[in-house]
């Protein structure tokens, strides 16, 4: 994932959390809110009860992978945000993967 491609203001962070549509699963919960140009962006976060700094840097690492992998998936003219959930420490590479392509499924039909 580019950095051009990542949510960076803290404001447009939590207005997407805010006013966004919510989807989620055992691993991921993915918040998304449509908008006017056709890149789209995304964010990325972690809570702190998932691990320590190093554990959450790796899953966002692997998140952001991810992201790359199945971009293709996501709908046009649309933010982003995706929070990592526990369960991610326990499960292997593709179960993630698997869970992913699911929700950006479930993302696109709303």
């Amino acid at each position: 994932m580019k950095k051009t491609e990542r949510v960076k203001s803290n404001i447009l962070f939590n207005e997407i959390i805010q006013d966004g549509t919510k989807v989620a699963n055992e691993f991921f919960t993915i918040f998304f809110k449509n908008k006017e140009e056709v890149n789209n962006l995304y964010g990325i976060a972690a809570p702190k009860r998932v691990g320590n700094a190093v554990i959450r840097n790796k899953l966002k690492r692997q998140t952001r992978e991810l992201i790359d992998a199945e971009k293709k998936l996501f709908k046009n003219n649309r933010n982003y945000i995706i929070i990592i959930k526990e369960v991610c420490l326990r499960s292997s590479y593709v179960e993630k993967k698997q869970a992913l392509k699911k929700l950006i499924g479930e993302c696109n039909e709303k």
